[in-house]
């Protein structure tokens, strides 16, 4: 007897070429721009859901995190991994993949990867943060770290805060010169700087995306004038850091879920009770962001589950109006619950 996967066996996987084919049906500036959209949305109702610090296991070379959450009707999780001596060895920094399911039932209703996903999330947290905090008419953003999330950053603070001019920095020259060839033509006025100094003047925004695993002073106090927004994302496990601890301390300061960025933003710097907002109070209505011209804001960005849950849900709603997907058999599901042993044992002169 021949085995036939039913329709409840079957789950909808988005693969890496998928996911690349839905980016570019949509547009990646359209895709940025839903993206936040929807994680909006999910702050704006971030009550509801559970919230916990990731499960990280950390070790000397890097990390693996599982990042769950719920909003009592779906169940997302994400896995990734931080290790930053992988690209001397050819391999991504970052990679993960995302499972959404129905909590009525448990069953998975979409798995997808989360490498090209978790970068345009990001970038969409970190531009949907600035629409909130920067100063208006902010357009010119310095970009320090030109690594794998530098151009989705680009892109997305053009697209959600009105960013026209780049200033790029990296110890690598070559990655500022990848990031800049990447960007060519996308309506950005991009130069390349020497240093990190050069690159924050007459910037509106800075956006520090650097990769070492250490406490790094990435920008100094004398770097940062009145009036700017800071977008801190690469300072996302426990002994990683990217600002100076004064910068901080003259700053108005904003993160995502304060426990877990207690441990690993910038915030870890200072004593426990050095006053932070929560942004999703900002997104909701419930506390000021920005409240004058001069004031310094910081985005103390770790990347939180609720955003992953935002993107699998926007996935799983794109998936309804584009075929870019496979079905995957990863359900058993015997035509009668209680025989599992009764189907795997009806297969066996297939597998024979």
């Amino acid at each position: 007897m021949g085995y036939a996967p039913s329709d409840l066996a079957l789950v909808p996987f988005v693969s890496v070429e998928n996911m690349m084919r839905i980016v570019h049906a949509t547009g990646i500036e359209r895709f940025l721009s839903e993206l936040a959209g929807y994680i909006e949305e999910d702050f704006r109702r971030w009550e509801l859901f559970d919230k916990t610090p990731r499960i990280a296991s950390h070790s000397r070379e890097g990390v693996i995190e599982l990042m769950p959450t719920s909003d009592g009707e779906a169940y997302g999780f994400k896995y990734v991994n931080g290790h930053p001596k992988n690209t001397r060895e050819g391999r991504q920094t970052v990679t993960a993949f995302g499972v959404m399911a129905e909590v009525d039932t448990g069953y998975p209703v979409l798995i997808t990867e989360m490498t090209i996903l978790t970068a345009l999330r990001t970038a969409a947290m970190s531009a949907l943060a600035a629409r909130h905090l920067a100063p208006d008419g902010a357009a010119t953003m310095a970009l320090i770290g030109n690594g794998a999330q530098s151009e989705f950053q680009a892109l997305a603070f053009k697209a959600l805060v009105g960013v026209e001019r780049l200033r790029l920095y990296d110890i690598d020259s070559q990655a500022s010169r990848r990031c800049a060839r990447n960007l060519a033509g996308r309506g950005l006025d991009i130069a390349l700087c020497g240093g990190p100094q050069e690159a924050v003047e007459g910037a509106d925004i800075i956006t520090t995306v650097t990769a070492d695993k250490q406490y790094a002073t990435i920008l100094t106090d004398n770097m940062v004038g009145p009036g700017i927004h800071i977008n801190a994302v690469g300072g996302d496990c426990p002994g990683k850091t990217e600002l100076h601890r004064d910068i901080l301390m003259r700053a108005s300061i904003f993160v995502e879920y304060l426990p877990q960025t207690r441990v690993e933003g910038e915030i870890q710097q200072l004593s426990a009770d050095h006053p932070v907002t929560e942004l999703w109070r900002v997104i909701a209505g419930r506390t000021a962001g920005r409240t004058a011209r001069d004031e310094i804001t910081l985005f103390d960005s770790v990347g939180f589950a609720v955003e992953d849950f935002s993107a699998l849900r926007y996935m799983r709603d794109r998936l309804s109006s584009l075929p870019y997907f496979d079905r995957l058999d990863l359900l058993a599901d015997p035509d009668d619950p209680r025989d599992l042993f009764g189907m795997l044992m009806r297969a066996e002169p297939q597998a024979a």
